[in-house]
């Protein structure tokens, strides 16, 4: 179940990919499949050693191109240990609504890709995720749970702030949002429940077979209601992204 749409970052042969936070790694499959070198970033050791048995198989398989590349790596998305302007495509999916220190996050982000670059970044929409903290505490209020719910208008400016200029916004997963909201009024653990089992099922049945109906409302419904905002944004070269802040400062 991917959030980014990958049409829209021009990923091929030798492009250069990093998926900060990338968890089980979907995104970084997908990178991988279309040709990319990439680097599947994540903290977590136990997530990572999965990803790496996913890439290593796909490899094996021919599900990815023979001159492709990807490999795991572990460590700290407030410290990349890579260079300046290393990769084409940044990529940064559900994590930010994690991380306390948001902003010294999005500047290594921003720093590692190279300008001319893509970064995608998804969070959870403010509205499905307003209903779901208010709903349930437990959602929330946990170790590595979310710390903070983002306006879309907020993480834009936050991001574009640092040269980089917005092309293209989306939602997804509208399918999704009831099924969150429902498990915060029975209780986020209560995965026994007849109403979320119910709801779990159809959501991996769509998951599998992608009926057109379901394909259909979920596009419908995903301005209204899409459980994530994603974000697409391009690296400006320095005098550019100045230039275009300098204008914002004095047209406020």
């Amino acid at each position: 179940m991917l959030t980014i749409d990958f049409d829209r970052l021009g990923i091929g042969l030798s492009t250069s990919v990093i998926d900060v936070g990338c968890g089980a790694g979907r995104h970084a499959f997908e990178a991988y499949r279309r040709g990319a070198d990439v680097v599947a970033f994540d903290r977590a050791e136990s997530e990572l050693r999965s990803v790496d048995t996913i890439l290593r198989a796909m490899a094996e398989t021919g599900e990815a191109p023979a001159d492709a590349s990807a490999k795991v790596v572990r460590g700290d998305a407030l410290s990349l240990p890579y260079a300046d302007e290393t990769f084409d495509c940044v990529i940064a999916s559900e994590i930010l609504e994690h991380v306390p220190q948001d902003d010294a996050a999005i500047a290594e982000l921003v720093r590692v890709l190279r300008v001319g670059g893509t970064l995608a970044v998804t969070v959870p929409r403010w509205l499905p995720e307003q209903v779901c903290w208010l709903l349930s505490d437990e959602y929330h209020s946990n170790e590595g749970g979310h710390v903070r719910v983002y306006r879309a208008s907020e993480l834009r400016d936050k991001i574009a702030s640092r040269g980089m200029q917005l092309t293209h916004c989306h939602h997804a997963h509208a399918l999704h949002s009831p099924f969150w909201w429902l498990k915060c009024a029975v209780g986020v653990s209560n995965a026994d429940h007849p109403a979320v089992s119910a709801y779990h099922k159809l959501l991996v049945w769509d998951l599998m077979h992608r009926p057109k109906i379901t394909r259909m409302a979920e596009s419908l419904l995903n301005p209204l209601m899409g459980k994530s905002v994603s974000m697409y944004f391009i690296k400006l070269p320095a005098a550019e992204s100045q230039a275009i802040l300098g204008y914002s400062v004095a047209s406020v």
